[in-house]
């Protein structure tokens, strides 16, 4: 009763003052004099000017009626650039960013210059100095792609050997699932010819059993955690800046862990000790749940930026790799493997998969299900099919992510078990071209089927996948718009989207997939002051114009996190 009488006569208090007398005028700045998108509607929607207030929108409206309300926040004239929501990507691996930005380039051109294979032995003794060697023991670099280096083939450790026989060297396939290490790596590592394939791994082998230095998904991934790890706290604190920099400066403000192990740790200690400048949300692989899930981390609420979203569950490979599990062969077999070749499944047994998914149910976690070929699509529906009809369909958000070779039929299915479906478009660009090569022209026009999936009227986000790619959201708004390869060939042109619903993917779309559409994805009042400044606005130039928007600032709950200079 007490608490209703506080609430009422506080009301009265308000309504008996001017909004100008109550408002503190504290840490206030009035937007102008440029594009403010609001990303509030189905069309794109403008404000003439927007208030920031601690950390939150004030006010979007009238640029006289901003002033009138708020006449002591600081102008700020944004001198016709576009202020709109901060981005958040559908899925990204936000731990690893720093592999990929404090390691050896070796990314394919437009993004750095591994072209071929000297050129990768290049770059890489080149970054071979004390001091980067110091971060972790080892030489490492991400990014290298099979299908753009002009041999062809992915480089083996004889390859790695040229650059040096003294340390150990790994680098990582630009998918992320691959990884290729040295004669010395091989042996830090405990690799040789007596060891075993792993499940859902290969070791790859020459003459007889010998590895070559290639490695394949469960065969790497445990391996690459291991090797990249910081060998210092000062080691840890470069990696770690490095990386979210890398983040902020292409407008991120949320940003995704998307297959959290052990860095977890690192996450929630940079939280613990103030270092995140944006929100980062991540979701736990099953094999870490028992460990990580019951924990402070686990909710709804940032606490210091940082919290656990749910759950990650992995199925298949890398499309581009060829370990997506498919129901029928690729046209070109991967090195090694016969004729007929389909891929291979990350957990073979049903009912392994079945348990895990029960688990993500019976506690009500978000699930992220990991499929990229339509056999590993297969499995996803028919294990958990049955589950969310026992459980019933709740507000859970369970999320497909990539499906890159998805067909038509199983995106009416997902719909029906209520799973938003975050897809990569920029597989249009990287590998548009290669897709054709080795599953034919008329399916590797439907990668990626981002419109068709709005048409059936499913949830949709788009994601980068950083840092299988660089973080570029706005290449990848471009490429969702274009549909276009690296040779410029249009890959699937129905499968387009306007660049609106580009935007909406890392805005209003994505905020909704990770349960925070009440705070952030729009310009309005109450929601939190997340927002970018772009030099240009992207529902108004020419699409392929797009990916060139530079972002000039980020904005994380009105404090400058990035300004270009």
């Amino acid at each position: 009763m007490k608490t209703r009488v506080f609430f009422i006569i506080w009301s009265l208090l308000l309504l008996g003052c001017s909004k100008s007398e109550v408002d503190p005028a504290l840490n206030s700045i009035v937007y102008f004099n440029g594009d403010i998108l609001t990303m509030n509607g189905d069309s794109p929607n403008y404000a003439e000017a927007l208030v920031v207030q601690e950390g939150r929108i004030a006010f979007v409206g009238n640029k006289e009626e901003a002033l009138n309300i708020h006449p002591k926040a600081d102008p700020y004239d944004l001198k016709g650039s576009t202020l709109m929501p901060g981005f958040i990507d559908g899925h990204a691996h936000f731990a690893n960013f720093s592999i990929q930005s404090i390691g050896a380039q070796i990314l394919p051109p437009p993004d750095a210059g591994a072209t071929d294979i000297p050129t990768l032995i290049k770059i890489l003794k080149e970054w071979n100095t004390p001091e980067n060697r110091s971060l972790t023991g080892w030489i490492f670099g991400m990014g290298f792609d099979d299908s753009v280096l002009k041999e062809k083939r992915f480089p083996t450790k004889h390859d790695l050997d040229l650059v040096s026989t003294e340390f150990p060297i790994l680098i990582i396939h630009i998918s992320g699932h691959f990884a290729v290490v040295n004669s010395k790596g091989l042996e830090d590592l405990g690799i040789d010819a007596s060891t075993e394939d792993p499940e859902g791994g290969i070791i790859r082998r020459e003459n007889g059993n010998e590895p070559n230095g290639v490695l394949e998904e469960l065969a790497a991934i445990p391996y690459m955690l291991k090797v990249l790890n910081p060998s210092s706290k000062e080691a840890a604190d470069a990696f770690f800046e490095s990386g979210q920099n890398m983040a902020l400066s292409y407008g991120y403000t949320t940003a995704q862990e998307g297959r959290a192990m052990q860095n977890h740790e690192m996450l929630a200690e940079a939280a613990e000790n103030n270092q995140l400048k944006l929100d980062v949300v991540s979701y736990i692989d099953y094999l870490f749940v028992d460990k990580y899930m019951d924990s402070k981390w686990n909710s709804r609420s940032y606490d210091n930026h940082y919290r656990i979203g749910g759950m990650k569950l992995t199925l298949d490979g890398s499309p581009q790799g060829r370990t997506a599990w498919r129901t029928i062969p690729y046209l070109l077999p991967p090195d090694g493997a016969e004729k007929g070749y389909k891929g291979y499944p990350a957990i073979p047994n049903d009912s392994v998969v079945s348990a895990i998914y029960e688990k993500g149910l019976r506690n009500n976690w978000q699930t992220l299900t990991h499929v990229n070929g339509d056999a590993a699509v297969d499995q996803m529906i028919r294990t958990l099919g049955p589950l969310t009809r026992k459980y019933g369909i709740a507000d859970r958000r369970n999320v497909l992510i990539h499906g890159q070779y998805i067909r038509e039929d199983q995106l009416d299915s997902i719909k029906g078990l209520d799973v938003i479906a975050s897809l990569f478009p920029l597989h249009t660009f990287y590998w548009g071209d290669w897709h054709k090569e080795i599953i034919g022209d008329s399916l590797g026009n439907k990668i990626s089927p981002t419109r068709t999936a709005l048409n059936k009227g499913l949830k949709l986000t788009i994601h980068t996948d950083a840092p299988v790619a660089l973080p570029n959201l706005m290449r990848m708004v471009g490429i969702s718009v274009e549909r276009k390869s690296r040779s410029g060939q249009v890959i699937g042109p129905g499968e387009r989207l306007t660049p609106y619903e580009a935007l909406q993917a890392i805005t209003l779309w994505s905020a909704y997939q990770h349960f925070e559409e009440d705070s952030k994805g729009t310009l309005e009042e109450g929601k939190l002051a997340d927002m970018v400044i772009l030099d240009k606005n992207p529902v108004k130039v020419e699409p392929e114009e797009i990916e060139n928007i530079q972002v000039l600032q980020t904005i994380k709950e009105g404090e400058i996190v990035f300004k270009r200079e």
